[in-house]
């Protein structure tokens, strides 16, 4: 059984760009919402909206309040959540893919898309 956000949690989780070093991940929700177990790889998030949340893993459970425009690390982890506040949650999730680091010779400069 996949534990693949986007499978999981269709409603939720929209890939928005996808290369063989990143996956970028769009999530919604509403107050009320809740999700299947998934994972994430390791991940970069960024919150576009403030919100609260109860995350539920291995029989425990923390709940997180997170403001607009904060940046951060996401380890690696396996979990269900559900939206415990009166906002929506918009997150943009960048999951990391097993790659060498460092410039590739003959690398475009600039963003590519």
């Amino acid at each position: 059984m996949s534990l693949d956000p986007v499978e999981t949690n269709p409603r939720h989780y929209t890939v928005v760009f996808e290369n063989e070093r990143v996956r970028v991940l769009e999530y919604t929700d509403a107050p009320g919402d809740r999700t299947t177990p998934h994972e994430h790889p390791d991940s970069v998030m960024h919150t576009l909206s403030s919100f609260r949340r109860r995350l539920h893993s291995g029989g425990q459970h923390r709940d997180v309040d997170l403001p607009a425009g904060m940046t951060g690390w996401l380890p690696a982890q396996e979990h269900a959540g559900e939206n415990i506040g009166d906002t929506p949650t918009h997150v943009l999730f960048v999951e990391l893919k097993d790659g060498a680091p460092g410039a590739r010779a003959g690398a475009v400069l600039g963003p590519q898309t």
